[in-house]
């Protein structure tokens, strides 16, 4: 651990793996608008508070830096602000700040639910203009994407609400349904790498499996929260990106549609995946359900995104033959 009482520069190491960012700051008592604008601040950056005038950060460049900047202000209004690079916190293990993390960003989404609904309700019973219902969901559509971008280990909170974001979204253009009915060439998508979020599940392991048994045998699979961090990979079941959720159709789906699978084993195994991973009922199949949580399993089980995709293709594969069989 190193420590840094910031007066005119702050000086820090190398960020370290796995470890946390700590801003312990003072502010003069006058300073009260001061001590609010450093709140808002930090809210804004998804820094959680530990204890009284101590927020945490994960160590990443962009984490440094607006501590850093953050800290000169409050130096230069006559506060003291210490900046601190910790590995291992004594009786709190990494995974229980994570938590804390992921409580927070569910707390946030939480408050999106409600509004959320409501819209979608409304709508179906025709009281918005459809300006007023575009208006409202891209406040929303906004406010979700805030927060996702503070989301700094995939809240599980924040992929529920996505889902509902989706079908508000179909409402709101229905023609949507019929963008995804362009046929594409899978020659067009050969030796690709394919990108998607960190702990797949269902929908997510499943359009991987059939990416590689029938668009493109060599892709390459990679994890990140957006598209931005692989800007060469094609991504899928991410947010407002091409292959992903569209109407009421999850991603694996749209893959079927776009490249035109009619594979009936694998139509069968669309099913399973959409009700597992939409919770819909539309098939009525059960056991994407129990697929579902074997993933789930596996991730609390500490397993790497590789390592679940290679068991998850094992396992669709078994699906996929026994329902060639049948």
């Amino acid at each position: 651990m190193k420590l840094h009482v910031l007066r005119k520069e702050i000086a820090m190491s190398n960020t370290a793996p796995g470890s946390w960012l700590f801003l312990l700051f003072n502010l003069p008592a006058k300073q009260s608008s001061g001590r609010v604008k450093v709140w808002r601040r930090l809210k804004k950056f998804g820094a959680i508070q530990l204890k009284t005038s101590t927020y945490v950060l994960p160590d990443e460049p962009v984490h440094y830096e607006r501590f850093q900047w953050l800290a000169k202000e409050i130096v230069d209004t006559g506060g003291e602000a210490t900046l601190v690079r910790v590995k291992d916190i004594e009786g709190m293990p990494h995974a229980a700040i994570v938590a804390l993390f992921n409580e927070a960003r569910a707390r946030d989404y939480d408050e999106l639910f409600e509004p959320m609904n409501l819209l979608i309700k409304d709508n179906k019973a025709r009281k918005p203009s459809p300006e007023n219902f575009s208006n409202q969901l891209q406040k929303l559509r906004q406010r979700y994407q805030e927060i996702r971008d503070i989301d700094y280990f995939q809240s599980s909170r924040g992929e529920d609400l996505q889902r509902l974001l989706q079908k508000a979204e179909a409402l709101e253009s229905p023609e949507k349904k019929t963008e995804t009915t362009k046929r594409l060439r899978v020659e067009d998508y050969r030796d690709k790498t394919w990108l998607t979020r960190p702990r797949p599940e269902i929908d997510r392991v499943g359009s991987a499996w059939l990416i590689r048994k029938f668009i493109d045998p060599s892709a390459k699979f990679v994890f990140a929260n957006t598209p931005v961090e692989f800007p060469k990979a094609i991504p899928y079941d991410m947010f407002e990106v091409e292959f992903s959720h569209h109407g009421d159709h999850c991603t694996f789906e749209t893959l079927i549609q776009r490249f035109a699978i009619r594979d009936r084993a694998v139509l069968r195994l669309a099913e399973l995946i959409h009700d597992a991973d939409v919770e819909d009922d539309k098939f009525h199949r059960v056991e994407g359900f129990g697929v579902e949580q074997i993933f789930k399993g596996w991730a609390k089980q500490g397993l790497t995104d590789q390592e679940i995709l290679s068991k998850g293709f094992e396992c669709f594969d078994a699906l996929y033959a026994q329902f060639k069989k049948s």
